[in-house]
């Protein structure tokens, strides 16, 4: 059986949507006209593919349904590419964490990108959970803090980011006049990303015995807003080193806990049989982080 093109163009344009009436308009096509594809493309398959839900999901033979489109897409570009019958740049989608977005990965990525004629779609997510949207076809590579591969894949480390537990210094001087301990920290608001990050109430859990009820917060979910918040004093939190060693220096901002850091490894998880060009990606992906992060341990 062949898959036809234009049914799992809307599978898929559906899934990356996340709507069939969204899908519709991507593809310049009525949304009556993507229902009937896909339906059309579950009884070749004799299987439900999409849950019709807001947003629309894969099923689980729609996912890997999904994983095998991504593939053959990149595969296909590549060899028209080679044939000199290249329509363009080829597009990959790769999932990421927002504090790799915002620090070290667009200087390393950008002229990897541009030598191989790629152009990116970012999926972003906790690095905890970017491992799930590679399992779930959504992306072709990730990068994540999973250490196992998932079937059918490769990982490879790439190294970590270290975390300071940082505030303003009018707000440390404030809320911490005699230094960061337990029973100030229960009164501080703490600035967190969103309701995956975990980071600071492993840390205070670990460190200062305080459960996560126990203290206020406030929810930031964007990168640059989110050091905006530590900066002008709503609260503290954890920060990577690439966004606040110069404002520890200028004194803008102080370490409350110096002795205390977070390392959060990262890996670099693809598909075992990929193009050249995202191969080659990889690679110069690998080598160029191990230059800029920390190495594991």
């Amino acid at each position: 059986m062949q898959i036809d093109p234009r049914r799992s163009a809307a599978f898929m344009a559906a899934v990356d949507t996340g709507s069939l009436e969204l899908a519709a308009a991507q593809l310049a096509i009525t949304s009556s006209a993507i229902s009937q594809r896909i339906s059309a493309l579950e009884q070749d398959f004799g299987t439900p593919l999409l849950v019709r839900s807001r947003p629309c999901r894969p099923t689980g033979p729609g996912t890997r349904l999904l994983q095998y489109l991504r593939r053959s897409t990149l595969l296909e570009a590549e060899f028209l590419a080679e044939m000199g019958m290249d329509e363009g740049p080829a597009r990959v989608a790769l999932a990421v964490n927002n504090d790799t977005l915002a620090t070290w990965l667009l200087p390393v990525l950008g002229p990897i990108l541009a030598a191989e004629e790629l152009l990116v779609e970012f999926v972003l997510d906790n690095q905890g959970h970017t491992f799930a949207l590679l399992e779930q076809g959504r992306v072709v590579a990730c990068v994540s803090g999973e250490a196992a591969a998932m079937h059918g894949c490769t990982v490879s480390p790439l190294g970590q980011m270290r975390y300071r537990m940082v505030a303003a210094t009018g707000f440390a001087r404030h809320h911490f006049p005699n230094g960061f301990d337990r029973d100030s920290a229960q009164r501080a608001p703490v600035v967190v990303f969103d309701r995956k990050d975990s980071l600071q109430s492993a840390f205070l859990l670990k460190h200062f015995g305080l459960p996560e009820a126990s203290y206020p917060f406030h929810y930031v979910p964007a990168s640059d807003p989110y050091v905006q918040a530590i900066r002008i004093g709503m609260g503290y939190g954890l920060l990577p080193l690439e966004q606040c060693e110069a404002l520890l220096r200028d004194g803008t901002m102080v370490d409350l806990t110096p002795h205390l850091h977070v390392d959060v490894p990262l890996y670099w998880h693809a598909w075992r049989i990929q193009p050249p060009r995202l191969e080659r990606m990889g690679a110069a992906l690998l080598k160029a982080a191990r230059g800029v992060l920390l190495p594991l341990p």
